[in-house]
C-alpha cells in the first residue's frame, strides 16, 4: 500500500484537485510540524524536505499559515477528534443502540481506527488548534452542526431509559468525549512507543466512563 494513501484520502474529502508537487509539499510540512511545531519550522526546511524550491511553496500558499490550513481544513472537515463528519455521524449516530454502552463503544472503535490511520494530520491538528483562534472555530462550528443536537437525543433518549444519571446532557457529552479523547490523546501522541493493549485498555476505559455514568 502506498504509505501516502492516507493523506491522498484526506485530500479528497476536500474536492480539490492537487498536484504530485503539493502533496510533497504537504507531506514534508506534515512530517515537520509534527515533529518540531508550527512555529519552529521554516518554510525553506519543508521545501527542503519536499524536494522543491522554497519560492514553489509561495507559488502554491501564500503563507505558511495558508499551508498549515491546507493540512488542517481537510482533516477538520473528513472529521477529527472529536467528533465531527457527516460519514461519522451517519455511521455511528444514526444507528439504534439497545444500550448507551453500545452507542459509547461504537464512537470509541470509529474514532480510534480514524487516529490510527490520519495520525500524522491529526498530530497537527491537535498541537496547533489552541494557538489558532480559526482552525478552533472552524473545530467548534462543525461539532456544533453537525453532532452536537444528535449526541444530546442519544443522552437523553437513555436517561429517559432510565441508564444514564440524571445529570445535564451537556455533561455526560463532555465525560464521553473527554475520556475517549484522554486514551486517544495518551495513546497515541503523549506515550505512543509504550506497550499497550489497546483492546484492553479500551475496555477499561468504556467501563470506568459506564461505572461513573450510570444512574445511581
Amino acid at each position: 500500500m502506498d504509505e501516502r494513501k492516507w493523506l491522498f484520502d484526506l485530500l479528497n474529502a476536500d474536492e480539490h484537485e492537487f498536484s504530485e508537487k503539493q502533496v510533497n509539499i504537504l507531506q514534508a510540512a506534515i512530517d515537520m510540524f509534527a515533529e518540531k511545531g508550527y512555529a519552529a519550522t521554516s518554510t525553506s526546511e519543508i521545501a527542503k524536505r519536499a524536494g522543491v524550491a522554497e519560492g514553489t511553496i509561495f507559488r502554491h500558499y501564500k503563507t505558511k499559515k495558508d499551508l498549515l490550513l491546507a493540512i488542517v481544513k481537510p482533516t477538520l472537515f473528513q472529521s477529527v477528534a472529536p467528533f465531527l463528519a457527516k460519514k461519522f455521524v451517519k455511521d455511528v449516530f444514526e444507528n439504534e443502540y439497545e444500550h448507551y454502552e453500545q452507542f459509547v463503544r461504537a464512537v470509541f472503535k470509529n474514532r480510534y481506527e480514524f487516529v490510527k490511520t490520519y495520525l500524522p494530520a491529526i498530530r497537527v491538528l491537535w498541537q496547533e488548534m489552541s494557538f489558532h483562534d480559526d482552525i478552533k472555530a472552524q473545530f467548534q462550528t462543525i461539532f456544533i452542526n453537525h453532532v452536537y443536537e444528535k449526541f444530546k437525543q442519544i443522552v437523553e433518549h437513555f436517561q429517559r431509559k432510565g441508564e444514564l444519571a440524571q445529570l445535564p446532557p451537556e455533561t455526560i457529552i463532555r465525560l464521553t468525549i473527554t475520556t475517549i479523547a484522554g486514551f486517544l490523546l495518551t495513546r497515541f501522541l503523549l506515550m505512543p512507543d509504550y506497550p499497550w493493549d489497546d483492546e484492553r485498555e479500551m475496555e477499561r476505559t468504556i467501563q470506568f466512563l459506564m461505572n461513573g455514568l450510570k444512574r445511581a
